[in-house]
């Protein structure tokens, strides 16, 4: 694959953003996505479109999804997680009402190979190890996307298999109620991002928020001299406090998803060869030696650096440039979420023939 490298650097555009504030990062996209952002928040008024999200795992397809509908209407775009999905429909299960309209919408609905008895079998029976028969995971996807009438979604986690692919070029004419225009969304991320993604990940225990100590701390950070380390502390009020944890195996990074990652490799790959069907290429990394070309300082990902000053008992913050490899092994720069997004809205708004 060659994912053209999109310039974010705007001439005309000299003011430096905050990204990590809500309202800053509004005034970013208004000042170099202006006129695609009228236009898609024009077209959403009486459309929809469907974007199928394929990257590798961690690869940030919730992050850009939500930041998208931040961009253009929350109350207009919806995230549709196949996976949050299936872990739905096990606790659906559980219960006796909505399990019995679970099966009352797969009789009317489910077209398959398997004898439907056999279907309900492989959900009660479900391991997380074993995927469903893609002719179930079509029936389940259409019962969420009537959920969310004239919404725009981004379907995150099908294709999931290379099978798959193929179904994904009809799902349009299966699902006869929504003539939606539909677009591949292919994000290219380094597997060395992935990788200190997963090992520098700190989760609160209480609101699940995920953060990064290396890449995107909290506000408060604090230090325990016991043991020499650096804590998170979340943000969220609710919280009280809480120091946020590691999950357990996060310190592997990407060693036991290798497997998945390789697949997903494979799946963009094919997707990205695919004629017919529009496309919309984001990239998250760029060559460092002309990175200055192509986007502003802010929009590139810093390390964060913690230094513990024992006189003022205060953790003292430092930025530094977070260089890494590319999967061909070039020095790279990484891009916060708002470039990649800003690089989106104004691809969708092309490939939707609206500028």
């Amino acid at each position: 694959m060659n994912f053209s490298i999109f310039k974010t650097k705007t001439l005309g555009v000299s003011k430096k953003f905050n990204l990590n504030n809500p309202e800053e990062r509004k005034k970013y996209f208004e000042a170099k996505a202006g006129k695609e952002i009228l236009a898609l928040k024009k077209y959403l008024e009486k459309n929809t479109f469907i974007a199928y999200l394929l990257g590798k795992k961690n690869s940030g397809k919730g992050t850009y999804s939500k930041m998208f509908g931040e961009v253009v209407g929350a109350d207009k775009v919806a995230h549709l997680s196949v996976g949050d999905m299936i872990r739905g429909i096990d606790r659906e299960l559980k219960d006796k009402t909505r399990k019995k309209e679970l099966y009352d919408f797969l009789e009317k609905n489910y077209r398959g190979w398997m004898p439907l008895k056999d279907i309900i079998m492989s959900l009660e029976k479900r391991s997380t190890k074993n995927l469903l028969p893609t002719e179930l995971v079509l029936t389940l996807i259409k019962r969420e996307i009537a959920r969310m009438p004239k919404k725009a979604i981004f379907i995150d986690g099908f294709p999931r298999e290379l099978d798959q692919i193929s179904y994904s070029l009809f799902f349009r004419d299966l699902i006869d109620y929504r003539q939606d225009p539909d677009i591949f969304v292919l994000i290219d991320v380094p597997t060395s991002v992935i990788d200190e993604r997963i090992k520098f990940r700190k989760i609160c225990p209480l609101c699940q928020t995920s953060r990064n100590i290396k890449l995107f701390p909290t506000s408060k950070i604090e230090y325990d001299e016991k043991k020499n380390k650096f804590n998170l502390i979340c943000d969220n009020s609710n919280c009280k406090g809480a120091v946020m944890v590691s999950k357990e195996g996060d310190e592997f990074g990407t060693k036991p998803i290798k497997g998945r990652l390789k697949l997903d490799e494979k799946l963009i790959n094919m997707a990205f060869n695919l004629h017919g069907i529009p496309k919309v290429l984001l990239r998250n990394a760029l060559p460092a030696k002309n990175s200055k070309k192509y986007v502003d300082d802010y929009e590139i990902t810093p390390e964060y650096v913690f230094e513990w000053n024992k006189e003022k008992k205060e953790v003292k913050i430092t930025e530094k440039p977070w260089i890494i490899k590319d999967d061909d092994k070039v020095q790279s720069v990484s891009l916060i979420a708002a470039p990649v997004v800003l690089s989106m809205v104004k691809q969708l708004a092309k490939a939707l023939k609206l500028v």
